[in-house]
């Protein structure tokens, strides 16, 4: 990694979520991992990891960086299995993690979105 590179992380509070356990740990797993990828090349890097509640009473977990980010346009491609929207060469990965996230998750009745 580069010396230089900061990172603020930022967990807002204590984030629990209840699934079967081999299939939940992929969630922080892939989903942390996706934010400290894409915010390798900003000098100040910001990661958040919280919870927030629906105007419907459901409580989502989320997860915001201010990394390489993406295109609304492009939004329906992020969770499916090697649909990329930057190259290997910018950043590493084989294009799998979200949609794994996102089975995972609608699994346990939840949606994961973007």
């Amino acid at each position: 990694m580069e010396p230089d590179w900061f990172v603020e992380c930022i967990l807002l509070e204590k984030l629990q979520a209840r699934g079967d356990e081999r299939l939940i740990y992929a969630v922080p797993e892939n989903l942390p991992g996706n934010a400290w990828k894409f915010t390798f090349r900003r000098k100040q890097a910001r990661i958040e990891l919280g919870t927030a509640s629906t105007p419907e009473g459901e409580t989502v977990l989320f997860i915001l960086d201010n990394g390489a980010g993406f295109s609304m346009d492009h939004a329906d491609k992020l969770f499916y299995a090697l649909q990329r929207l930057h190259t290997v060469q910018e950043f590493p990965g084989d294009g799998i993690g979200l949609a794994t996230v996102q089975r995972i998750i609608h699994r346990h009745g939840g949606r994961a979105w973007a």
